[in-house]
């Protein structure tokens, strides 16, 4: 019996003229993302299909739920298109995936061969008919069946499943252009990452640092929460960013309670110049409305200020409670919470302002030379290609 892992595209295909470019995407991550593994992809307009060897089967699967652009997907048997054969084949799935209990069932067709020499509704009942006929511990139910006996009938191939797992959904990553997203050892930033690849974005991540402000722990931290979104991201950068003497500036020189304000005001000055760099098109943070002072709307109004990119903010208006478990979901919230201090926490003031002014900003900039500090920042990146393979040595690093 021929078996393949067939993918349904969900999204995609509202996407009408665009459409093979989506799909010819998401081929293109499935391959590398099976690349070590011995398997022969087919797509059409609506379906993708995976041949692949027994052994190797679980393995797929764990990959393909990992993978952005898919809505579900499903073992499936191959089969011939004839009633012939698609009865066999139905017997043959029946027999392999049913235990010797009682069931109810239902036959789904869908027909998008309409050649085929009777309708899908006749196909249901003829289909439907034969199961009885055939499996005395199955019986009909059209509403709330125990098992969905699912048959697409195409042009040269016909395709019988029973269980369907649900993939991430979303665009295959790299259809919408590239990123940088500012990562930082916290909760909400990672969980940011995830959604903004879920939207189809190439991502690069960005890390400020500040030792011995913030400790080598906090690095190896945000390593870990990188390497848990490789998966779902493929080829990812972490640039880390030498923010040490520009935070020391910013609290010498400025109002305690503006600190907050200015130091993320030259965080996304640095982060207009990265994007340049690395060719990106935008910056995702993991603010929050209201969450902190930094992310009231003024706050907001006055950071974004410095730059004319386009900011992204997937988690702007999730509670705390629905970000916590997505982190759970991906498996970032352990590491998220281990007591290592970044640039954001180190620092901060007893009452940072929630309406800041941007007039009183400037003044303070003034004060102190930002723009050569900049420079000698972006002058000393450290850039780390993150793999997610847990025995990777980054002891030259931490």
């Amino acid at each position: 019996m021929n078996r393949v892992i067939l993918i349904k595209y969900g999204e995609l295909t509202t996407k009408k003229g665009n459409r093979k470019i989506f799909i010819n995407t998401l081929y293109s991550n499935i391959l590398k993302k099976l690349k070590n593994l011995n398997v022969n992809i087919f797509k059409d307009m609506s379906r993708m299909y995976i041949e692949y060897l027994d052994e190797d089967k679980e393995v797929i699967l764990k990959n393909i739920g990992e993978i952005f652009g898919i809505h579900a997907y499903s073992i499936a048997y191959k089969t011939e298109s004839n009633l012939d054969m698609i009865k066999k084949t139905i017997s043959e799935v029946l027999n392999d995936n049913l235990e010797e209990r009682n069931y109810t069932f239902k036959v789904e067709t869908k027909r998008s061969d309409k050649s085929f020499e009777i309708n899908s509704v006749e196909c249901n009942n003829v289909f439907g008919g034969y199961i009885l006929k055939n499996f005395s511990n199955l019986k009909v139910d059209v509403h709330n069946p125990d098992i969905l006996v699912h048959v697409e009938i195409r042009k040269d191939y016909s395709y019988i499943y029973l269980n369907e797992y649900k993939g991430l959904g979303g665009y295959p990553v790299g259809t919408l252009g590239k990123c940088l997203a500012m990562l930082s050892g916290g909760i909400d930033s990672p969980v940011a990452s995830y959604l903004a690849l879920k939207r189809g974005i190439k991502l690069d991540l960005v890390y400020f640092e500040a030792i011995p402000h913030t400790s080598l722990e906090a690095r190896g931290k945000v390593i870990n929460l990188a390497r848990k979104l490789y998966p779902y991201a493929g080829d990812m950068k972490l640039i880390i960013v030498p923010f040490t003497k520009l935070q020391e500036a910013i609290y010498k020189n400025c109002l305690e309670n503006y600190s907050i304000t200015i130091m993320r005001r030259m965080m996304f000055r640095i982060m207009e110049k990265l994007t340049k760099r690395f060719k990106a098109l935008g910056i995702v943070n993991g603010e929050s409305v209201g969450q902190v002072a930094s992310q009231t709307l003024t706050s907001m109004n006055v950071i974004n200020s410095v730059t004319n990119l386009p900011i992204l903010r997937p988690v702007a208006c999730f509670d705390k409670l629905e970000i916590i478990e997505i982190a759970k979901k991906i498996d970032t919230y352990d590491i998220s919470i281990l007591p290592y201090e970044d640039c954001c926490t180190i620092f901060v003031p007893k009452h940072p302002i929630i309406n800041p002014n941007l007039n009183t900003c400037l003044e303070m900039e003034k004060t102190f030379d930002y723009e050569a500090m900049i420079e000698d920042i972006l002058a000393n990146l450290q850039i780390i290609n993150i793999d997610s393979d847990k025995d990777l040595d980054y002891s030259d690093i931490l």
